[in-house]
């Protein structure tokens, strides 16, 4: 019997896409998965660190997968993503459980690692900057979840430096994939039977400026966009002042390009967002919204939010809601602002107290809850292209809108992996029912 490996995943897309990248790993070293950490020889967390609720649900996790040393004293427990980096040894001595560790910098030199802990020592490796070699990463097989979509990561870290984030401390500065790397991944992906590519970054729309001949990211959209096979491409997460009039303009130019847009603002008042040193102001970001509705028909925009950062002001928040129902986001993800270590927001004055918060988070909610009401009630009627990811055993086919909604539908199993027409019969905020109207690719 080959040994069995388990992998729990906390936080954002680049998270995902990385666990899919160290499950390719492990299956060249000969391990399988398996859903039960029960019954696994290897438990991998890979973690997230942007706020303080990550990081104590990974100990709580590891105090509950340490019980499987009891029934197999050979299995390992290792640790990968922004919290190893961030923590380092600080973790290892809170959860002595273990066995390896290390962070997005070295995911290649996991086999390595393994052969140590296997050997009876603490395989920690936490680095404090990418190794020279970090690009061997991308020789190794992905393991994908989805068989019709696929993340591709072009460009790791941030050089913004936003007052509350542990990003590049725990990423590092920005380090551009290049482009012939990209792209020799897409065409693998195409010929594996990939129709939609997500393109992914800490700062994606800064992709191709620290290569050593600037590349803007707009032609990598167009050059995605060449290789036969690719039907949709999406790209996650940008920074407003990355989103230059060629990326937008490109995204109205390209067909494969998505109508929709994930883009966030943080905080509307212009003080707020100082502090933030995010760089830009709401007036800036307003007209960058306006921009991309008038370039890019019926787009649908999501974003991030921070409620509560230090000194807020009911003014400030205010700024915020207005921010929200002047641009109706299809989707906001929004969290009360949480102190990470080592950040200059850490230890600022006026911390709001975690009462306010809440309540404004509460109110947040409220006006995002109507919007999201109101938007949906524009889908009904209207007929929509809709890539079908999976088909249940009642016929019921799941798949998603250009603009990122869920469709669902009766179709025949041979539609699997199909981009058809439906019609939007019933919207709710979350999901639409539809009828199949016909199959165009």
């Amino acid at each position: 019997m080959g040994k069995k490996f388990f992998i729990k995943t906390f936080g954002c897309q680049m998270n995902f896409n990385d666990s899919e990248r160290i499950r390719g790993i492990l299956r060249t070293l000969g391990y399988e998965p398996t859903d039960r950490w029960e019954e696994a020889d290897l438990i991998l967390l890979n973690t997230c660190t942007i706020r303080e609720k990550p990081d104590q649900k990974v100990l709580s996790h590891i105090g509950e997968y340490k019980k499987i040393k009891e029934k197999n004293p050979n299995a390992l427990i290792a640790v990968s993503g922004c919290l190893a980096q961030r923590a380092g040894w600080e973790l290892v001595q809170k959860a002595p459980a273990i066995d390896i560790m290390f962070s997005s910098f070295n995911m290649h030199q996991l086999p390595e690692l393994i052969n140590q802990a296997q050997a009876g020592y603490k395989a920690v490796a936490i680095l404090d900057a990418p190794p020279e070699d970090e690009d061997k990463v991308w020789d190794f097989p992905v393991e994908r979840d989805n068989p019709f979509c696929a993340y591709v990561t072009i460009i790791k870290g941030c050089d913004k430096n936003c007052t509350y984030c542990v990003v590049p401390r725990t990423r590092g500065k920005e380090r551009s994939r290049s482009l012939e790397s990209i792209l020799d991944e897409v065409r693998k992906l195409v010929d594996d039977g990939v129709r939609e590519v997500h393109l992914l970054g800490q700062n994606v729309t800064a992709w191709g400026k620290d290569l050593e001949k600037p590349i803007p990211f707009s032609e990598l959209l167009y050059e995605v966009s060449k290789i036969e096979g690719v039907e949709r491409i999406r790209f996650t997460t940008g920074h407003p002042i990355d989103l230059t009039d060629d990326i937008i303009e490109a995204m109205a130019d390209i067909p494969q390009v998505c109508n929709a847009l994930h883009l966030p603002f943080q905080a509307g008042s212009n003080r707020i967002l100082e502090l933030m040193d995010r760089k830009y102001t709401k007036e800036f970001y307003l007209e960058r919204i306006s921009k991309l509705k008038e370039t890019v028909p019926d787009i649908a925009l999501s974003t991030d939010i921070i409620v509560g950062f230090p000194t807020e002001t009911e003014e400030d928040f205010e700024h915020t809601l207005d921010v929200v129902r002047q641009v109706e986001f299809e989707q906001i993800f929004s969290f009360k602002f949480s102190p990470r270590p080592g950040t200059p927001a850490e230890n600022m004055e006026g911390q709001v107290p975690d009462e306010v918060k809440t309540q404004r988070m509460s109110r947040l909610l409220e006006l995002q809850k109507a919007i999201m009401s109101k938007l949906a009630k524009r889908y009904e009627g209207t007929v929509q292209e809709v890539l079908v990811e999976e088909i249940k055993e009642d016929r019921k086919a799941v798949g998603r809108t250009t603009t990122n909604r869920w469709a669902t539908f009766t179709a025949d199993p041979s539609l699997l992996g199909k981009i058809v027409k439906v019609k939007v019969q019933k919207a709710t905020p979350f999901n639409l029912e539809c009828e199949l109207l016909e199959v165009v690719r």
